[in-house]
């Protein structure tokens, strides 16, 4: 288990080195075909007040469409409990604890810090797992608060906010034929211009991997936390067999979610947020 969370860890800060090695390469791609580093500085301005609104705001929005609603110890004393019991075991202060009433089986975490956290989770998932299952997933969502996987993830949508205005300021300079005069290499110029049209992609690309990275992360880190990885796995597996898709998910907070709330081809997999649930089952059984 220690050894998984570790090497989470080191991929994560991995990905995040190579994501600003690749912000600050597309900054150089800017001043060498002319456009200064002002359009850089107002890119990277921009979405950080963006973010950081996001990231003071995030879980009430989170909380809010996801139709889910605060219940206290008396509402549901067996999952309030749960969640309780292991905040007890780690020290954790207790989050909110939300119901959805959704068929669906999902769940998620949210906010800040683990003092400004909350957890969610559906009727359908309450209802399908045992005691040791329900509490994996509970042991999941708190790992993502103990992790600070909510502020990884804004510095993550910093930089993918920063690289998809670059690429709009450039289209619309192109268009406006604005630049300087400033010639390089015609090689290294298209060079520049390919990598900036395709840099969304990348940057959606790279900001998966850390998503998935900390799925990963969270898995060991709940395992941990309940001494018995079968749990979740046993979980996961009764999740991923499900085909009822969470109705209120969208793309900007499907990556809280314990699984892919859409549930769709093997193609759409490709691009989620999320690990194959099978690798996820295999590496938690694969914990000693």
């Amino acid at each position: 288990m220690y050894n998984q969370i570790d090497a989470n860890k080191r991929k994560t800060r991995l990905l995040i080195a190579i994501f600003l090695c690749f912000v600050v390469g597309i900054g150089y791609v800017f001043y060498l075909l002319g456009y200064g580093y002002e359009s850089v500085v107002i890119a990277l301005i921009i979405s950080l007040f963006m973010s950081w609104f996001s990231y003071y705001h995030s879980d009430k929005i989170a909380i809010k469409s996801a139709g889910a609603v605060e219940i206290s110890k008396e509402d549901n004393p067996y999952v309030y409990r749960m969640v309780e019991n292991l905040c007890l075991s780690i020290g954790m202060p207790m989050p909110k604890v939300h119901i959805i009433n959704s068929p669906a089986l999902n769940a998620f975490a949210t906010g800040r810090d683990p003092e400004h956290a909350s957890i969610a989770l559906t009727t359908g998932i309450i209802q399908a797992l045992e005691n040791e299952e329900l509490e994996g997933v509970i042991a999941h969502e708190l790992s993502h608060v103990q992790n600070y996987d909510i502020r990884v993830m804004t510095i993550v949508v910093v930089l993918v906010g920063a690289i998809a205005l670059l690429s709009d300021f450039f289209f619309r300079a192109s268009f406006s034929g604005r630049g300087s005069d400033k010639k390089g290499h015609p090689a290294l110029m298209i060079i520049g211009i390919v990598l900036i049209i395709l840099s969304p992609l990348i940057a959606e690309l790279i900001k998966m991997a850390v998503s998935r990275k900390r799925e990963f992360l969270a898995d060991a880190s709940g395992a941990l936390m309940t001494r018995y990885p079968e749990g979740l796995a046993r979980a996961l597996e009764k999740i991923s067999a499900s085909n009822i898709p969470f109705d209120r998910a969208s793309k900007a907070t499907a990556h809280l979610f314990i699984s892919n709330p859409f549930k769709g081809s093997k193609v759409k997999n490709l691009f989620s947020t999320h690990p194959p649930a099978e690798e996820r089952i295999a590496k938690l059984r694969g914990m000693a």
